[in-house]
């Protein structure tokens, strides 16, 4: 009897369309902050979601599409936020640190509940894109929330696979998602494609149910 991943993946097989490589999905979550940096909300949904539609195949596609809402709805909440403590073209950011960011966590829980993925998700997400902004530490929580998210894209509670020491880290994946954040930062775009590439291909490997074993 196959199970409900299996049952959604072969249902959106036979909707046709061969399923997306690391390349393409490391593009399209790409091409959504670009498009989010220029303001283009309809096409930002648009490119998450074809990787959302992708990675949370324990959804429906439109479930999956609704997260993918979600997430640019706090795109722009945050935006919104950033622009009422702007004076003449500089962020306040003391001010920002201290403004209401529940509008930005409130469409992130609803992006987790869509998803799946631990209610924990939001706030620290919340918080890692504050401090983007303010400063500070924003890739721990950030890292501790794609831990989240991919162990709702896998279906895997148990992500990342630690044998020995270092039990306390977020798994490499996650890291490779703060890099590519720094580089989109620095406009180094061809390199961030780089780095998530291997993000999309532990969520592929782990849809094909193919988890390698370390051997140390």
């Amino acid at each position: 009897m196959a199970t409900r991943n299996e049952a959604q993946r072969e249902n959106r097989n036979e909707s046709g369309g061969d399923e997306p490589d690391a390349v393409q999905l490391a593009m399209q979550m790409g091409m959504g902050f670009v498009n989010h940096d220029k303001r283009n909300r309809q096409a930002a949904i648009d490119a998450f979601a074809a990787v959302d539609e992708f990675q949370f195949q324990h959804v429906e596609a439109e479930v999956a599409r609704a997260a993918s809402e979600a997430y640019v709805d706090a795109l722009w909440e945050k935006d919104e936020i950033e622009e009422a403590h702007t004076v003449d073209g500089e962020l306040d950011r003391e001010a920002l640190d201290a403004a209401d960011w529940s509008p930005v966590e409130d469409a992130f829980a609803e992006r987790a509940s869509l998803a799946g993925i631990d209610p924990a998700y939001a706030e620290l997400t919340t918080v890692a894109w504050r401090r983007h902004k303010t400063g500070g530490d924003y890739w721990t929580p950030m890292k501790r929330a794609q831990m989240y998210e991919l162990r709702a894209a896998l279906q895997d509670d148990d992500y990342p696979y630690k044998p020995r020491d270092g039990l306390s880290g977020s798994g490499p994946e996650p890291t490779r998602y703060v890099l590519g954040v720094e580089l989109h930062d620095v406009r180094r775009f061809e390199e961030g494609l780089e780095a998530m590439m291997p993000y999309f291909q532990r969520i592929i490997d782990g849809h094909r149910e193919t988890h390698e074993e370390w051997v140390v």
